[in-house]
């Protein structure tokens, strides 16, 4: 059914941009799987170079993947928490036959592309917990059994992600996607073609935009990480009140210094959205374990957050509170 206002989007002067810059950057991804890489590979390494969103990850795998390569899927939901990726990293690089993508829907970073050939895509990962999804994508090409193989390559990766130690079928070792890392390298024609294309685009931009001038928007590309979980122990007899208005005084002297970082705190297997939440009732006690994680684009300081935590978990916790109350601290 055809939608009335469905390109109403691009009557500004920022939506047509906005639009323009997307079918850019998904031609580009094409002009690279059709030289037999890796999608995963290739919008990992664009986000790295802030030429696309995180928010055009999901367009651009439905776009390629479904509707232009007709790759066979599965959504999978976790049976069971997995924390050693090694023997998914073992298998998949014999897996020759076909080409695997994984989207990943992370709780706190959100679509996460991975190629489960490449050891790099899981650095981040820390742990796939029980109930999370993943949808998998693979292709076997278009030669003989490629349907077979590509069910074949579904059932065993969604083994694996259940923690099974499954031998690699023998019908998905031969073929022409194998593992591979791949340079992504800027010839010196490739930067005078992508100059003549820009000024075509600032051409077009300039004959559709309005005749009101729009201030422009500031590019907000950007590819967030997440840094493996570390434990924080709880030295203190109880984490108490105490000891959570100083890991509110720490969090916050962080996150000033660093306004692009987030802190993520787990306890017991659940993301705290409240600190407070973790004194009540004395549930965690001398010997505890609180996890602790720094998102963002430029991770920094982390070593100094971990130091600080540490103390506000500890005897000597008050350190952090002989201020006023509203006083942020220096400590970054």
């Amino acid at each position: 059914m055809e939608v009335q206002n469905q390109f109403e989007h691009l009557s500004t002067r920022s939506g047509f941009n906005k639009a323009l810059e997307h079918f850019r950057s998904v031609s580009e991804v094409i002009d690279h799987i059709d030289e037999g890489r890796n999608l995963a590979d290739v919008l990992n390494y664009l986000l790295d170079e802030k030429e696309i969103q995180q928010q055009q990850i999901l367009p651009t795998v439905y776009a390629l993947l479904h509707d232009k390569y007709g790759y066979a899927f599965r959504s999978h939901t976790m049976e069971k928490s997995l924390t050693d990726f090694s023997y998914i990293l073992k298998e998949l690089p014999r897996w020759k036959a076909v080409d695997v993508v994984l989207i990943y829907f992370h709780p706190d970073l959100g679509a996460q592309v991975i190629n489960p050939k490449n050891e790099d895509h899981f650095a981040s990962l820390n742990v796939l917990k029980e109930n999370e999804l993943f949808t998998i994508y693979c292709s076997a090409g278009n030669g003989k059994d490629a349907g077979k193989k590509e069910q074949k390559a579904l059932q065993t990766l969604v083994k694996l992600l259940n923690g099974a130690k499954v031998t690699t079928p023998d019908i998905l070792l031969k073929g022409k996607f194998k593992a591979k890392t791949v340079e992504f390298t800027t010839e010196e024609e490739d930067i005078e073609e992508e100059a003549e294309v820009e000024e075509e685009r600032e051409a077009v931009e300039e004959e559709a935009a309005p005749e009101k001038t729009e201030k422009a928007e500031p590019k907000e590309a950007k590819k967030r990480r997440m840094t493996p979980f570390y434990s924080i122990p709880v030295t203190n007899e109880l984490f108490h009140n105490g000891n959570v208005e100083a890991w509110k005084k720490v969090i916050q002297s962080y996150q000033a210094k660093h306004p692009g970082l987030d802190v993520y705190i787990y306890y017991d297997g659940e993301r705290i959205h409240d600190i407070h939440s973790l004194f009540k009732w004395g549930k965690v006690k001398h010997g505890s374990t609180i996890l602790v994680a720094v998102a963002g684009e430029d991770i920094q300081d982390v070593a100094k957050l971990q130091r600080y935590l540490r103390q506000g978990a500890s005897p000597q916790f008050e350190a952090f509170l002989r201020y006023p109350v509203n006083t942020i601290l220096n400590l970054f």
